[in-house]
Formats: structure tokens, sequence, C-alpha cells
């Protein structure tokens, strides 16, 4: 199957972007981030397109997103936080080498912060937090070949646990006995 050589999951802060960026840099390849592909698509930011035209139709452009980019893209894939509740987008991700990267609530509000640009967390963001990924955890889950915690670890770490994982059995150093 072609396609990308790894794509990224999870929720929004954990670091799919930069950590997609060291890894294709690490690679080789090219970094594509379906969320900068529809903010150039739509020409506005993703809090205006759901303010202007809703989350009905984010996710419309978001499931065409992926779409395009598991045909197009050969390199590293960082998906939106919420790509993977489509099921159309979890059939499409079945056979690629998908990492969840996860991290705590706790985490969560150091990174992604209380008053972030962000729709889905306007009012009590910690609780609008949680319930997301009460209801997107298990499709991460689904979807994922690897999961790799990215709580109290560099973006450098967590890339060289994904790039350790990816390596077929044969390639990696045997351990000494």
């Amino acid at each position: 199957m072609s396609g990308p050589v790894v794509v990224l999951v999870g929720p929004m802060g954990v670091g799919k972007s930069t950590v997609g960026a060291i890894l294709a840099e690490r690679l080789g390849v090219t970094c594509r981030d379906t969320d900068q592909d529809i903010v150039e698509q739509a020409g506005k930011p993703i809090s205006e397109i759901f303010l202007d035209e809703g989350e009905p139709h984010f996710r419309e452009l978001e499931r065409a997103a992926v779409r395009r980019a598991l045909a197009e893209h050969t390199g590293v894939l960082a998906l939106g936080g919420g790509a993977v509740l489509a099921e159309e987008t979890r059939a499409l991700l079945a056979g690629h080498p998908v990492v969840f990267l996860e991290m705590g609530v706790t985490e969560a509000v150091k990174r992604v912060g209380l008053d972030a640009p962000r729709p889905l967390l306007v009012i009590n963001p910690r609780q609008q937090w949680r319930k997301l990924m009460e209801e997107r955890r298990p499709l991460y889950t689904e979807v994922a070949r690897l999961v790799v915690s990215t709580e109290d670890r560099t973006p450098d770490e967590v890339a060289d646990e994904i790039l350790a994982a990816l390596q077929p059995p044969s390639t990696q150093p045997e351990k000494q006995q």
C-alpha cells in the first residue's frame, strides 16, 4: 500500500505537527498537516470555519482533506484531532502506519491553554477536553498501530520512540546477551 510513511493522530495540542516535522526531517520526507490543508483551501482559520459555516461543514472539509492526503502524500501526515470521528476516515486509515500521540488533561491544559482559539474548548476547557477524549480515545486506539505518550517528553524523544517502532525487526540493533 502506498501513502504516508507514518500518520499521526491524537488530540489538539499533543504535538502532532511538531513531532511530524521532526520525523519528516529525520526520514528525509515532507510533512503534511490536514488542518493546514483545510486552512489553505478555505482561506481562513479553522475557528472561523466553525463560526461561519459550522462544525458539520468543517468535518466535511476535513474528510475530503484526509482522503486527498492519504492518496497523494508519501511523507509524514498529521491529522486534525477530530478526523477519526468519521467512519470513512477510520476505514481509509486501515493498513497505514498510524501512531496515536496521547497525553492527559493536565498536560493538555498546559499545552493548549485556557484561552487558545480552539472552537471546541470555548466553555469549560478542562471538562470539554475530557469529554472529547472520552469520545475519541477509543477511535484513536482503533486506528493506531502504536500508542506513544507525549507526557513529560520532548518532541525529539517522542520521535525517537516512533522511529524505533517503525524500523523493521531486521534493521533494529540486536540485543547483547
